[in-house]
């Protein structure tokens, strides 16, 4: 897919976009036939449409493909390492994808910020990640300042995403096993909490419901 791409990268960056649905969708296909695992999404009518900020869990490489294949253009939240990654940092660029300098602190969330609400401008749903890297199932990492400053500062509805992916495709590990990997999109959080009172609701529907998931998830195949 990246080489069958490469012809568009001079063109509108809708085909691009096209191309990762492709992709995303095809890798779908690939995980039923191969591994034997099945994809489930629920809480469709949370899903924002239009302008909106999603957070979602992150245990495996699959959430960052999956919502190319859920929300129109979404615009992921990544760190900038990866635009220098040759042809798949290309097409990051393109499609104005939001790369933050972790080492960059205050300067790098000034820009982190300019291009998130450039993306709300244009309609588009910023994907971010609040631990800031893929976390193994039942672990506690903390959330990053990011998501609070996105939340305050775009002063935006936040739509929280829980899984259970780690159960099926742990991180670091290439060999997945069958199931069925869970996306739920959860009610979203009004805008104008303060941010403790944030980042608290924030932490607490996403892990409680993705500790549901994943115990759902263990009773189902594992038992």
């Amino acid at each position: 897919m990246n080489l069958a791409f490469l012809p568009m990268l001079p063109l509108h960056k809708k085909w691009i976009i096209r191309g990762q649905e492709i992709w995303t969708r095809g890798i779908m296909v690939l995980m039923r036939v191969i591994c034997g695992l099945t994809v489930e999404i629920r809480g469709r009518e949370n899903i924002p449409t239009g302008a909106g900020l999603i957070a979602s869990k992150h245990q495996s490489a699959f959430e960052t493909m999956v919502f190319h294949a859920l929300v129109n253009d979404p615009a992921m939240v990544l760190k900038k390492e990866l635009l220098n990654i040759p042809i798949y940092g290309w097409y990051c660029r393109k499609t104005e994808m939001i790369a933050v300098d972790r080492k960059g602190h205050a300067a790098a969330l000034k820009a982190m910020i300019a291009q998130a609400r450039a993306a709300l401008d244009n309609a588009r749903q910023i994907v971010i990640f609040p631990e800031g890297t893929r976390s193994a199932v039942d672990s506690d990492l903390p959330y990053q300042p990011g998501i609070a400053a996105l939340y305050s500062r775009l002063e935006t509805p936040v739509t929280p995403v829980a899984l259970n992916t780690g159960l099926f495709w742990p991180r670091k590990r290439f060999i997945c096993r069958p199931g069925t990997l869970v996306i739920e999109f959860l009610p979203a959080i009004e805008a104008g909490l303060d941010r403790k009172a944030f980042m608290t609701r924030l932490r607490d529907d996403i892990e409680s419901r993705t500790s549901d998931l994943v115990a759902e998830g263990r009773d189902k195949h594992f038992s």
